[in-house]
């Protein structure tokens, strides 16, 4: 399945939805009240339900024969899959290239920081920032993992069974900030600077996330270009380190890593204006595009 969060109207709050394959969404909750199944109208909520993959199946299946909840794509706007993750993981240097890019040793275990939760945004939406807070902001490629059900002190190879899907992500930096904090989170939580989408694919659909394609464009050139058969760490690797230290829940966001040719370390540097625009794609899961703007511009 893809499952994502859509709107028919600007005004209204996002409801999670199924991506089918003929071009069309069907609204979970209102085909699953038909359907006398409860769905929440939040992606994290859903991902929180008890047999929620099969309670999905349900609802797509009823809309699909009756038509109720169903409405076409281009008929909707696509808001973030999800849209109040408790918890953004990131992971840094998890490309061995990237790591020698910018002269950092291979790390031995995975390096941890986090994006802010208020740091999420859509496929559709904007990515902006003061000018005058932070000159040098920077694209990075990403494979996102969701957790689907919570992990606490889990192995490896049980591990997978607790992400539901995979997303496309951009962790968006702003280097100076970055680097000169010594630590990351200012520089990488600015309001919109972690924009996912467009849809989470769930794991029966992604036959081995460690030999996927990903890019990164930027005005329609190629800079970022990788498979995450490269990750030093793998998603069963990441999600086990991090259960070790605190709880994974359902709708949390799990950024793998980026792959070499972010902006900072290109000669030149290729930083971002107002007026970019930058799309992540990552085989099989999907293109992420977004436009980079100034506040208020």
């Amino acid at each position: 399945m893809r499952i994502g969060q859509y709107r028919t109207t600007d005004a209204e709050s996002p409801w999670c939805g199924v991506a089918t394959g003929d071009e069309t969404i069907v609204n979970l909750p209102a085909a699953g009240a038909a359907a006398g199944v409860h769905i929440d109208d939040e992606t994290t909520g859903l991902l929180s339900d008890w047999e929620w993959r099969r309670k999905a199946e349900l609802a797509v299946e009823y809309a699909e024969e009756t038509g109720v909840g169903v409405h076409d794509a281009d008929a909707v706007s696509r808001a973030a899959p999800v849209t109040a993750p408790g918890k953004v993981v990131c992971v840094g240097l998890n490309y061995r290239d990237h790591a020698e890019e910018g002269d950092n040793p291979i790390p031995d275990e995975p390096v941890l920081f986090s994006k802010f939760p208020t740091s999420v945004t859509g496929p559709e939406d904007a990515v902006s920032w003061d000018p005058d807070l932070t000159e040098q902001v920077d694209y990075e490629a990403e494979l996102v993992a969701v957790i689907g059900e919570e992990a606490r002190r889990v192995d490896p190879e049980e591990a997978m069974d607790h992400v539901a899907g995979f997303l496309v992500g951009n962790d968006v930096s702003a280097r100076d900030l970055q680097h000169g904090d010594g630590q990351w989170v200012r520089g990488k939580s600015l309001d919109s600077f972690a924009p996912i989408g467009p849809e989470i694919v769930t794991t029966d659909e992604v036959a081995d996330p460690h030999d996927l394609a990903i890019w990164a464009d930027v005005n329609g050139e190629r800079l970022q270009e990788s498979t995450t058969a490269n990750l030093i760490f793998g998603i069963d690797d990441l999600v086990s380190f991090c259960s070790q230290a605190f709880t994974l829940k359902p709708g949390d966001l799990l950024f793998t890593g980026t792959p070499p040719g972010v902006g900072v370390y290109r000669e030149p540097p290729v930083l971002l204006e107002d007026g970019d625009t930058v799309t992540i794609g990552v085989e099989g899961i999907g293109e992420l595009t977004n436009e980079f703007a100034f506040d208020g511009a």
